[in-house]
């Protein structure tokens, strides 16, 4: 099959997928309830009134983003509720497409070849979380891709950082990929500075988004950053199946609604242990694929971690999944063809929902092994990642495979980086 004959079925196969959404999304009811609550922020910016204290559908469902974020919602209130579906699900399909280049390039597929890139889109639609970003309307996918774009240019760019800025501007779990290049950035290796001035370009990018919060709203911004921001309570109940973290299992796990230290304490090893991780696996670890075993354990570890951690956050399953079938490929493993068919198993099975969820009656109070089992399948998964990152970045630099390509960040002559860092 020639590649352009590869490419021309891949787009064919990528259409009728995303053909498919529109008929599936009508008979699942879909609301995109989320994104009725991002224009219910924006109105509630453009008419003065209390961000933290709106209701927005019938849910009456809270604010919990930073200011900065419903700034960038104000144009959502432009459009009326259909349009605005459309739109969104129209610019969510072409996220996830950049999602998968982006994941590609991250693995070491420079460039990306289109027919990947589209068959593995049209696939990946339908794996819970992305399906639920797009149920939701949700912005998973876009703090994706601005993580995946910093993180696939050259570490010495001269805006390298600022999308990871931004995305955690917008939703604070990413800013744990600005302690990740921080603490590369720290390590004793010819080129690691880079990764040190991109943890501060993303600190400044970050700041500017409080900065541009603070003056735009400045009573809203002192409520998030002195009160709404540590509480958890207001995205919902820790103990909802949805709840994809590990204060979720926790409070599954001893049926209650308040976890209380016990998460705070284990949360906090496992932070510490899985950064460990990331920073060795990055540094260590095979030498074409070391960035994305790098990234994606700093991002296993943020969705572990995080208070709330719904299920559609875990879009970085995409590019996770990616990353194990390129590994089982290259190493022609029995053994990793299993894990990477496993991984999607898990989030092609949608098993988390196979248990009692109404919210109402708060039945997750109420599990029993099994059920517990099947709503803990998403930060099991990453665990059992971390766990992995951790055994390639020890064994990794000491089998080299001649399959092994240059770094994600291949170092161009001299002459060709000081062009590029003057853009």
């Amino acid at each position: 099959m020639t590649a352009r004959r590869g490419t021309l079925l891949a787009t064919a196969g990528c259409l009728v997928s995303f053909g498919c959404l529109w008929p599936a999304q009508y008979l699942a009811h879909v609301s995109m309830i989320d994104l009725l609550v991002y224009r219910a922020e924006g109105w509630t910016v453009r008419n003065g009134g209390d961000l933290y204290a709106m209701r927005a559908t019938h849910a009456r469902l809270l604010a919990t983003y930073p200011p900065f974020a419903a700034l960038l919602f104000t144009p959502l209130t432009l459009l009326a509720t259909a349009p605005l579906r459309v739109l969104a699900t129209l610019t969510n399909l072409g996220l996830l497409i950049s999602l998968v280049h982006l994941s590609l390039r991250l693995i070491g597929h420079r460039p990306p070849r289109a027919a990947l890139t589209l068959a593995a889109a049209a696939l990946c639609l339908w794996c819970e979380p992305v399906w639920t970003t797009l149920r939701y309307g949700q912005v998973n996918l876009l703090l994706a891709v601005l993580v995946l774009w910093d993180l696939t240019r050259p570490a010495a760019h001269r805006w390298a950082g600022v999308g990871t800025g931004l995305a955690a501007g917008i939703k604070l779990t990413p800013a744990l990929f600005v302690v990740f290049l921080a603490l590369s950035g720290l390590a004793r290796r010819p080129g690691a500075g880079h990764w040190l001035r991109q943890a501060l370009v993303a600190t400044a990018a970050f700041a500017g988004t409080v900065a541009v919060g603070a003056l735009a709203l400045p009573y809203d911004a002192h409520r998030f950053w002195t009160g709404t921001v540590f509480a958890a309570g207001r995205a919902g109940p820790a103990e909802d199946t949805a709840n994809q973290s590990l204060r979720g299992v926790l409070a599954r796990l001893l049926h209650t609604g308040d976890p209380g230290p016990w998460w705070l304490v284990v949360a906090s090893a496992v932070a510490l242990l899985g950064l460990g991780i990331a920073v060795g696996a990055r540094l260590y670890g095979p030498a074409r694929t070391a960035p994305a075993w790098g990234a994606l354990s700093c991002a296993a570890t943020a969705l572990i971690v995080s208070p709330v951690s719904w299920s559609h956050h875990w879009v970085w399953c995409v590019p996770m999944t990616l990353l194990l079938v390129s590994e089982a490929a290259l190493r022609r493993s029995a053994a990793w063809w299993a894990v990477a068919a496993g991984t999607g198993a898990l989030f092609f099975s949608y098993a988390l929902w196979w248990v009692p969820h109404v919210a109402e009656e708060r039945l997750e109070l109420h599990q029993n092994g099994a059920q517990m089992l099947l709503s803990a399948g998403y930060p099991a998964f990453g665990a059992a990642f971390l766990v992995l990152a951790a055994v390639v970045g020890l064994t990794g630099r000491g089998h080299p495979r001649p399959q092994d390509a240059p770094l994600a960040e291949p170092q161009a002559p001299a002459a060709e980086r000081q062009a590029l860092a003057k853009e």
